[in-house]
């Protein structure tokens, strides 16, 4: 096939378990044409000339429409009157200067990084309690039980969301984040659902924003909703409500997938797994190869607002832009050895939480759940291994990640017999000392006892099957 089609062949989900083939034949030609008249970038010299480049805009979504209704007072005046209102009040990721700029300070003035380090204990515990909640199974499915409640519970917390619709909210953030997908914004029937799902979280939103004025709290909601000098909302209501959707969509996808797909590369190099247990001071560098190697978000669409040369070929006005961040971070002209997964990785200049402008915001927390989260799985997890490589993964080519990562740790019983055996041979020197052979004989017989109990405790329901 030619490179006109080779995008195509991305978002097709049968290629969604190994897209990076098809990232290296569209590295051929820098900037490719596609046939749908978009123009695809996928080396990281060409990307890195055009995220800060102003006539590459993020103001490429189609207008908000919604379907008619049947009622002529709705159909002909409350529904257009809220697509034009939707339209002007996008999320910040699809604005441009000054709008972006405007609504990134507010969000950046909440989402400080002492309110970012405050949340560092909060992670260790609820991860813990949610491995806690493995114990006495063979098995774990690392999405449902810790890459899908983390990060929604962390954020929820943060925006100050009560935590009985915390389920609700899991539920829209996966609709939702459906609409930075391409071929949603074709698919008349999935904008109709993101569309009805945008309305739904609008409404609570809105009367979540209420109460917080009424009654404030240590939350970022709170902080977004405060009234400014002259009695006025530091930020306008409806870009509070657009921003305090996109927070949750962000910071609970992306984060979903850093946790699911950095676990995964684990499994797939048992000795960097065993590396980063043994050091969990690696961490930081383990998720930076993550990002680069394994990145949560592949790819963001932008729009050209003027012609714009770049790697020898002119972008005209009005085209679809595809930044394909996934592809730069693995280009072989900028990465040694770019296939290769490589914690000790220099110079590691990836784009794995995007760039310029739309850089993301919530990178430090993200970086702190997936550290948390992956060292404590690496010491917790008895030997584990993948029930399935590669995984099934989610419809999303852009947001990519498994939709189930089910592990096995079969390796549980050697584990307490070599606990058993370390008690057993830490007295065992002081026994012979004292007593004499007779009683050392005893002594292993004792640690053997201790392994045994220690193993067959594992059949009583509270107590751990796969996970210590």
């Amino acid at each position: 096939m030619g490179d006109d089609t080779l995008f195509a062949q991305v978002l097709d989900p049968r290629n969604r378990p190994d897209p990076y083939p098809l990232y290296g034949r569209l590295r051929e030609t820098p900037v490719s044409r596609q046939a749908d008249g978009s123009f695809v970038v996928s080396t990281h010299a060409a990307v890195r000339s055009l995220i800060f480049d102003p006539r590459l805009s993020s103001e490429d979504l189609p207008p908000s429409r919604r379907p008619p209704t049947g009622n002529p007072l709705r159909d002909w005046i409350l529904n257009p009157i809220r697509n034009r209102v939707v339209n002007a009040h996008r999320p910040l990721i699809f604005r441009d200067p000054p709008d972006h700029d405007t609504l990134r300070d507010f969000v950046m003035k909440e989402f400080t990084i002492a309110r970012v380090r405050e949340s560092h204990a909060k992670v260790a515990r609820l991860v813990d309690t949610l491995i806690d909640a493995c114990r006495g199974r063979d098995t774990v499915c690392l999405v449902d039980d810790l890459s899908y409640p983390l990060p929604v519970a962390v954020i929820c917390e943060l925006l100050g969301v009560p935590e009985a619709d915390e389920a609700q909210f899991h539920a829209w953030a996966i609709r939702l984040a459906t609409a930075l997908e391409p071929d949603a914004r074709h698919d008349e029937a999935g904008r109709r659902e993101i569309t009805a799902t945008f309305d739904a979280i609008s409404d609570y939103m809105r009367r979540l924003i209420r109460e917080k004025r009424r009654r404030p709290a240590d939350d970022m909601l709170s902080g977004l909703a405060a009234r400014g000098g002259q009695g006025r909302p530091a930020m306008g209501d409806i870009d509070l409500i657009s921003t305090a959707i996109l927070l949750l969509v962000a910071g609970h996808e992306t984060t979903v997938n850093l946790i699911t797909n950095g676990m995964l590369t684990l499994l797939r190099h048992p000795d960097e797994l065993e590396r980063l247990k043994v050091d969990p001071a690696r961490a930081p560098r383990v998720i930076e190869e993550m990002l680069r190697y394994e990145p949560p978000v592949h790819f963001r669409t932008r729009k050209a607002l003027g012609a714009i040369d770049v790697a020898g070929v002119t972008i005209p006005a009005g085209s679809p832009v595809i930044l394909l961040f996934a592809s730069a971070s693995r280009d072989p002209a900028r990465f040694a050895d770019a296939d290769r997964f490589d914690p000790d990785r220099r110079d590691n200049q990836h784009f794995g939480f995007g760039g310029g402008l739309h850089y993301c915001a919530g990178a430090p927390l993200a970086r702190i759940e997936a550290e948390i989260a992956l060292v404590t799985l690496c010491r917790r997890l008895v030997a584990p291994r993948l029930l399935d490589d590669p995984p099934p993964y989610r419809p999303g080519a852009s947001l990519r990640g498994p939709k189930n990562l089910g592990t096995s740790a079969s390796g549980l019983y050697l584990f307490f017999y070599y606990l058993g055996g370390l008690a057993g041979t830490a007295v065992l020197g002081q026994v012979f000392e004292r007593w004499g052979w007779g009683a050392c004989v005893l002594g292993v017989a004792a640690s053997l006892a201790l392994a045994a109990a220690l193993t067959l405790g594992l059949r009583e329901p509270s107590s751990a099957r796969g996970v210590t």
